[in-house]
C-alpha cells in the first residue's frame, strides 16, 4: 500500500516509520525540508512526496488549523483514504462533510506521545501497545474505516476503540487537554524554582506534559473549549471542596473526599 504522511513531527514520523517497518511504501511530506532529510537518513520513509498522486492513504499529522485547510483544499486522488491524527474531531467533520469529497475520510487519534516534540523524538515503536481512537461518522465508508483499522494494527497499536466525534472531543477534554492545563498551572507556583531535591515521582507525573508546544495546544483548547471549560469547572468545584474542608479543619470531610477519589480510581483500573 502506498502511504503519504504529511507532517513529520514526533507523531507523523513515528507513524511513517512504523508503517514502513510493517512493509508499506511510505513517503513523507513536510512544510520544511529538514525533517524529510532526517526521516530519509534514519530510514523512516522511502522517499519524499511532492504531491498526493498515487497515494492509497494519506495521514495528516498537522496542527488543527492546517489540518482543516488541507482537508478542505488538498488535492487528493479520487478514492484515496484521508485520515488525520488531530486531537479534535467535531470541527474537522463539519468541514469534511460540508460538501462532497473525492476522498474517503476517517479520523483517528493515537493516544501516545512524549513530553518532547519534533522528529528527533520519533520512533517506530512509539505506538506499540498504545490506544488508538477511530472516529466513525454516519458518512464514514465501512471499507475505508476497516483499512485504517488494519493500518493501526500494522503500526503496533494495542487497544483500538471507535466512537463519534462528539464523544471523542468530550473524552479528550478530560483525558488529555485537562491534564495539560493542570500541569501548566501546577508548575507556575513560585515554589517550583526552589524545588530541586524535594521532587519525586508524583511531581514528575504532574509536570511531565507542562512544556508542550503552546501554539498547537492553544488551537486544540479553543477548538474544544466547551467541553474543556466544563471539565475545568468540575475540577475547580472539587478543589473547592478540599479547600473548604481544610479551612474548616474537617478531618471527616477530607477523608471522605480522599476515599471517593480512591474509589473512582479503583473502578477505572478494574475496567482496564
Amino acid at each position: 500500500m502506498k502511504i503519504v504522511v504529511y507532517g513529520l513531527g514526533i507523531i507523523g514520523a513515528s507513524l511513517a516509520a512504523a508503517l514502513k517497518r510493517a512493509g508499506h511504501t511510505v513517503l513523507g511530506k513536510n512544510r520544511s525540508p529538514a525533517p524529510v532529510a532526517y526521516a530519509m537518513e534514519h530510514g523512516m520513509i522511502d522517499g519524499e512526496a511532492h504531491s498526493y498522486e498515487g497515494a492509497d492513504v494519506v495521514f495528516l499529522a498537522l496542527p488543527p488549523r492546517v489540518t482543516l485547510r488541507e482537508l478542505d483544499e488538498g488535492d487528493f486522488p479520487a478514492g484515496c483514504i484521508v485520515s488525520d491524527i488531530c486531537g479534535v474531531k467535531e470541527a474537522l467533520e463539519r468541514v469534511v462533510f460540508a460538501k462532497e469529497r473525492v476522498y474517503r475520510y476517517v479520523g483517528i487519534h493515537p493516544m501516545a506521545g512524549k513530553e518532547t516534540s519534533g522528529i528527533a523524538s520519533a520512533s517506530a515503536s512509539l505506538f506499540c501497545g498504545a490506544n488508538l481512537v477511530l472516529v466513525r461518522a454516519p458518512k464514514t465508508e465501512k471499507s475505508a474505516f476497516e483499512t485504517i483499522r488494519r493500518l493501526g494494527e500494522d503500526a503496533g497499536f494495542g487497544r483500538m476503540i471507535e466512537c463519534s466525534a462528539t464523544e471523542h472531543d468530550r473524552m479528550i477534554a478530560l483525558t488529555s487537554q485537562l491534564a495539560h492545563v493542570v500541569a501548566n498551572a501546577y508548575v507556575t507556583s513560585p515554589l517550583t524554582e526552589r524545588c530541586v531535591g524535594f521532587t519525586g515521582g508524583s511531581f514528575q507525573d504532574m509536570t511531565r506534559v507542562a512544556p508542550v508546544d503552546e501554539n498547537v495546544w492553544t488551537e486544540l483548547y479553543l477548538f474544544n473549549r466547551t467541553a474543556l471549560i466544563g471539565e475545568i469547572a468540575r475540577l475547580r468545584e472539587r478543589l473547592g471542596a478540599f479547600e473548604a474542608a481544610l479551612s474548616a479543619g474537617d478531618e471527616a470531610a477530607l477523608k471522605a473526599l480522599q476515599a471517593e477519589g480512591k474509589a473512582c480510581f479503583a473502578r477505572f483500573f478494574k475496567k482496564n
